[in-house]
């Protein structure tokens, strides 16, 4: 290679704000968090400083930085303040436990925590006997020590296939896995995702939500960001009550959610009163979205959801409807710049509406699992990337989800689907939420949904329920076992966890 060919793959992350500077961005309004509006030049300021910061503790290039922090502006100027020097951030769940905290210390080997003042107690609790030296800044004092730091700070001479953050997949069993992202990822889910299907302009602000998840990541930061557009922050747990008055309040262009809150949000009280008449999109991804929980925001407030798939390996989404073509319970056809293919279990593609493995290739996809070698040769198959999801492909191009890998079930010899019996039950009236699984009952594997009504329960709903399946789906693709609970098990961002639920005795 070339002195300057070579030279045109340098790239720092960082630098996404550079650009808006450079487009005379400077003074537009970058971050709303509560009664704070933080431009792009002071956003630039606090990060660059960040990284004077973490020069001063003795942080170096490739060095790991622990992020324990909410949706904050904390977490943009610690994030991409340690790019901008060549370091590492680890974004993890600040909602985990202290023991947590200790696996993705000894895991990351991080030489400095930047944490939220409310989870320090736990960070303590971590660092306990640990023997290692820990630099920790808390977000009471961040803002006094950036303070006392230069505003600006050129950009590490990264190059674009250069380690650059990391993400923590949680997955259904084990550890979480470190999976490890480079500086031109984010640019490439910007230059794919964000401009064919979100089309963001300076103008937008965008509310999303949980910036250590890779979809929030995506949605509430780097997609804004790179448009010179705005992004809503907000550090409290998502209601239906939280985010209609921050829709109010912010009056957002782009709302992303979960399908968890999505729902939650039309059986709120003040869905019918609530005025999102400022929203031109709205997207979905984590789960798949049921199509009666589509049909009910499109006729609640004449918005479409678009729906798409993503993974923590590939940073955000790359399969997706659009807003030129939509179709409802489908996960929409592939983004511009990403190439999927369905095989069978022998690894040859499957004809035209079978089911398969998903497989997929793009620029954003990670480089490989920190210190996970197997895991790593298993899923990161040449340019393609296992995803460990089933799907189908119809004749107009859209790809059908039919459930993870390990979710399918097999029942007397029959495949079942368990997403598409969820969305079966969610268009029954008595139904609020739905979740359905396998579980083995004397040695026969037996097909259990367990089920948030919105009423109360009637001595004759479970045989109604699983006569309301037969009548819609096969004959074999009715729930056994009905459980009714309060509560599903989720992760942070609204993913129900189905292998709970799988553990769990049946009732």
């Amino acid at each position: 290679m070339t002195g300057s060919a070579n030279r045109s793959q340098r790239y720092n992350a960082s630098t996404l704000l550079d650009a808006n500077l450079e487009a005379g961005r400077g003074a537009r309004t970058a971050v709303y968090f509560d009664e704070e509006r933080i431009s792009y030049d002071e956003l630039y300021a606090r990060v660059c400083a960040m990284g004077w910061l973490l020069h001063e503790f003795g942080i170096e290039r490739e060095h790991r930085v622990l992020l324990i922090l909410g949706d904050t502006p904390a977490f943009p100027v610690a994030f991409f303040g340690a790019m901008r020097i060549g370091a590492v951030p680890v974004p993890v769940n600040p909602l985990y436990k202290s023991a947590d905290y200790r696996f993705f210390l000894e895991d990351s080997g991080a030489r400095c925590v930047i944490v939220d003042e409310a989870h320090l107690e736990k960070l303590e609790e971590a660092l306990a006997d640990y023997d290692e030296s820990v630099q920790i800044i808390s977000s009471d004092e961040l803002g006094e020590l950036l303070a006392d730091q230069e505003r600006a700070l050129v950009p590490a001479d990264t190059h674009r296939d250069d380690m650059a953050f990391w993400l923590y997949s949680s997955g259904s069993t084990g550890k979480p896995k470190g999976v490890v992202h480079l500086h031109g990822a984010i640019a490439a889910t910007c230059e794919t995702y964000g401009k064919h299907v979100l089309e963001l302009t300076e103008n937008d602000i965008v509310f999303g939500r949980v910036l250590f998840h890779a979809y929030g990541l995506g949605n509430a930061l780097s997609f804004p960001l790179a448009a010179g557009a705005a992004t809503i922050l907000s550090p409290e747990r998502p209601t239906p009550s939280g985010i209609f008055a921050a829709i109010k309040r912010y009056r957002p262009t782009v709302l992303c959610l979960v399908p968890t809150l999505y729902h939650a949000l039309l059986n709120d009280a003040a869905c019918p009163t609530a005025d999102l008449s400022s929203l031109r999109r709205c997207i979905s991804a984590a789960e798949p979205l049921a199509p009666e929980t589509w049909r009910r925001w499109k006729d609640a407030y004449g918005l479409e959801i678009l729906d798409g798939i993503g993974s923590t390996e590939m940073l955000h989404i790359f399969c997706s409807n659009a807003a030129s073509e939509c179709q409802p319970g489908s996960s929409g056809k592939p983004v511009p710049g990403y190439e999927l293919k369905l095989l069978d279990d022998d690894g040859k593609p499957v004809s035209l509406g079978d089911t398969g493995h998903l497989l997929v290739k793009g620029e954003s996809a990670a480089a490989f699992y920190w210190r996970n070698r197997d895991k790593t040769r298993r899923t990161m198959q040449g340019e393609w990337m296992v995803t460990g999801d089933h799907y189908r492909a119809d004749a107009d191009g859209f790809y059908w989800y039919e459930g993870r890998a390990d979710d399918m079930l097999k029942v007397g010899g029959e495949w079942v689907s368990p997403i598409e019996m969820e969305n079966v039950l969610l268009e029954h009236a008595a139904v609020n939420e739905a979740a359905v699984v396998g579980v083995t009952v004397d040695g026969v594997m037996r097909i259990r949904a367990v089920i948030i009504l919105n009423g109360p329960e009637t001595p004759e709903l479970k045989t109604e329920l699983q006569q309301w399946c037969k009548d819609r789906l096969q004959r074999f693709q009715y729930p056994h076992l009905i459980d009714f609970v309060n509560e599903l098990p989720k992760t942070a961002s609204g993913k129900i966890q189905r292998f709970k639920l799988r553990q769990e005795e049946t009732q």
